[in-house]
């Protein structure tokens, strides 16, 4: 149940944050687009009304009359596609000369129709986008439907004449909202792809790092109990052994009761029973009492070793000798070794190796 709720967290939290990051990402693509297009729509606007007043140009200059130009122009705007836009022309008293909807000739060009209002006007897509909102709006509100709007003025030379490039705003609203549709759209599929791929990918590796740490947990389990019943078998060793004093390994008929050590000078003889652990430092070997006293000893580790009862003595590495008496405790070190706490403590941790451990618990007879 908790996992399943974590889960469902982690989908909440995925989610959440993917409709921010998305969020951001779709404004400014959006922005970004719209501009392009725009940007578009007024860069051939621009090049059609140009190239198209350019020719009126050379034909009034090649000595067609203006009547004819004006015949042969309606003739060739007949027909045009107002979906696209399209072009027109008329004088600088705003009257309309040339007009592919031939009604529209004659007629005064409105103001309200143009999102310039002189050849000098330079339309920015920004700008262009702040209009076509506007006019939306207000187009929504009338309930009617624009069919045009100036978005480019060139002049005519030797002549009135204005070549006027129109959009349908209509078309390019329409053209915004696909756009706008179909990163929606995509984003949506991305972030349903992205949010469940990373929630299953979530749960596989939960569910792997659970067995992992399930199989921890039991191997964990298995080794609280082993350190339980080693150091069970540590205490009921101390009682065993007890129950009898400690005695000095003899190697001949004269039995050793105790070791000679030294403080500063003085020699100082420490009965076997009160030795708590032996140890060496420094190439100093130190013998350390129940009472916390320390001593030092000309001998070696081993041939202190040799000359102490094994049941009660136990050699833990190289540095270390301890007596069963003094074990407090054991500890799992590392990897697979075992950390034996002493009473009185010591300074130095006293680590049983892995190669060790068994003999050790061979000592203790598990």
């Amino acid at each position: 149940m908790r996992k399943d709720k974590l889960y469902f967290l982690t989908f909440l939290s995925i989610s959440v944050i993917y409709a921010v990051i998305a969020g951001v990402a779709l404004h400014y693509s959006i922005k970004a687009s719209t501009y392009e297009l725009l940007e578009a729509h007024l860069e051939f606007s621009k090049k059609e009304a140009k190239t198209f007043a350019t020719l009126l140009s050379h034909q009034l200059a090649n000595g067609i009359t203006k009547d004819s130009t004006i015949s042969y122009t309606q003739t060739s705007l007949r027909g045009t596609d107002f979906e696209r836009g399209f072009l027109s022309v008329f004088d600088w008293s705003g009257r309309v000369i040339c007009h592919p909807d031939i009604k529209n000739v004659g007629q005064q060009a409105s103001a309200n129709k143009s999102f310039v209002s002189s050849v000098t006007d330079d339309l920015s897509p920004e700008n262009f986008y702040d209009l076509l909102m506007v006019r939306q709006e207000e187009l929504s509100k009338e309930s009617t439907v624009q069919e045009s709007e100036v978005i480019h003025l060139y002049p005519v030379q030797n002549s009135d004449w204005i070549v006027a490039s129109h959009v349908n705003i209509t078309n390019i609203s329409s053209q915004l909202d696909e756009i706008k549709r179909r990163f929606y759209l995509i984003f949506l599929v991305m972030g349903l792809i992205v949010i469940l791929s990373y929630v299953i990918t979530v749960r596989f590796i939960g569910s792997a790092y659970e067995k992992r740490l399930e199989l921890k947990n039991q191997k964990l389990e298995d080794e609280v109990i082993n350190l339980s019943k080693l150091n069970r078998a540590v205490g009921d060793y101390q009682q065993k052994v007890n129950e009898k004093k400690p005695r000095a390994r003899s190697n001949d008929s004269n039995t050793k009761k105790r070791i000679l050590t030294y403080i500063r000078n003085e020699l100082l003889p420490i009965p076997i029973g009160e030795i708590a652990h032996i140890y060496t430092e420094n190439t100093i070997t130190y013998v350390v009492r129940f009472n916390g006293k320390r001593s030092t000893s000309n001998l070696s580790l081993d041939e202190l070793f040799s000359n102490l009862d094994n049941s009660y003595f136990f050699r833990a590495n190289r540095q270390f000798i301890i007596a069963i008496s003094a074990i407090n405790k054991i500890v799992k070190y590392g990897n697979n070794q075992l950390k034996i706490l002493v009473n009185p403590n010591s300074e130095v941790d006293i680590i049983i190796s892995k190669n060790r451990a068994a003999e050790f618990k061979q000592w203790l007879n598990l």
